[in-house]
């Protein structure tokens, strides 16, 4: 039985309910990004958020949002690292089990984080069949509560909150650039973006090597079979139904970014503004540098999703 899609009060509900757990994340500026991007840029810290990523707001939300019978049985998931983490802490901060089942090839990074907030960890092989056929396995052993990385209202409504609270910091906006992977965080974001701020633009930096999301807009309906080729190792997933549904009611437009423009926006946020974000974060600058005419003069809020990278297998690297 699908879903319903979430609307904003369901965003609003999930600020209140994550407010004890989840971390009011920063606004960040710089002028010298402004100069080089010929906007005014607003980086939303996500990378700052617990467990660090945006991925804790959905989890949280989706883990508070079970009865007590729900939550009983714990809950699990498929994910590549950060929703994994994201769900393990969220699951610890009610005291209930938590199962992720990670791919081969994971960010080692990410699957400490995993581990380390007490999940049990059931691997499988890189596809997002092997993905969910697994979680279907243990949440049959088990009882958990499935609770998808992307498609879930709960997890799309606490995703939105961070939009919100952008938008409180900054003031009103002329476009915000959300990464573009499932569709979580955008189309939570574009939830906020038509309460809050209706006449702003929101635009979706995806990847080129996994650009099922630019492919589906421009078709008119999910084109997903395709193998991801990518650094942005959080955004290989398949755009969502759901997400791809309210993406799409909200004008949401997609810029495709090279590998090779987002290994150097990863490199420039470090040397310029000293924070440590991961590719799938640093999409979002590489989306505006690359596309100048388009953000100049304006207003631009930037999602920077998250910051856990391996620090062992830095992207420029022997590039």
């Amino acid at each position: 039985m699908p879903h319903a899609l979430p609307c904003f009060d369901d965003v609003l509900d999930a600020a209140a309910r994550i407010a004890p757990h989840a971390r009011v994340t920063p606004t960040l500026t710089s002028r010298t990004l402004d100069g080089l991007s010929g906007a005014r840029l607003f980086l939303k810290a996500e990378h700052l958020q617990r467990s660090g990523a945006f991925k804790f707001r959905g989890a949280c939300n989706a883990v508070w949002s079970l009865t007590p019978e729900q939550a009983a049985c714990g809950v699990v998931t498929h994910s590549s690292g950060n929703h994994g983490g994201a769900l393990a802490l969220a699951a610890q901060t009610r005291g209930i089990a938590c199962h992720v089942v990670v791919p081969e090839g994971a960010v080692e990074a990410k699957l400490a984080s995993i581990r380390r907030y007490g999940a049990t960890v059931h691997p499988c092989a890189p596809t997002i069949h092997a993905r969910e056929s697994v979680a279907a396995q243990v949440q049959a052993a088990t009882g958990a509560q499935l609770i998808h990385p992307y498609t879930h209202p709960a997890v799309i409504a606490g995703q939105g909150t961070a939009a919100l609270e952008l938008l409180e910091q900054a003031g009103p906006l002329d476009m915000i650039v959300a990464p573009l992977g499932g569709g979580g965080l955008a189309s939570g974001t574009a939830l906020s973006l038509h309460a809050r701020n209706p006449q702003a633009m929101l635009w979706l930096a995806e990847p080129e090597g996994a650009a099922d999301g630019a492919r589906s807009f421009a078709a008119g309906t999910l084109q997903l079979d395709f193998v991801p080729d990518t650094i942005c190792d959080g955004l290989r997933g398949t755009l969502g139904a759901p997400n791809f549904e309210l993406l799409g009611q909200h004008g949401a437009q997609v810029l495709t970014v090279s590998d090779t423009d987002t290994r150097a926006a990863m490199r420039l946020l470090w040397q310029v503004t000293k924070q440590t974000v991961e590719p799938s974060s640093a999409i979002t600058l590489a989306a505006v540098l690359a596309h100048p005419a388009r953000f100049a003069g304006k207003r631009v809020g930037l999602i920077l999703s998250g910051g856990n990278i391996d620090l062992d297998a830095l992207p420029w690297a022997g590039a």
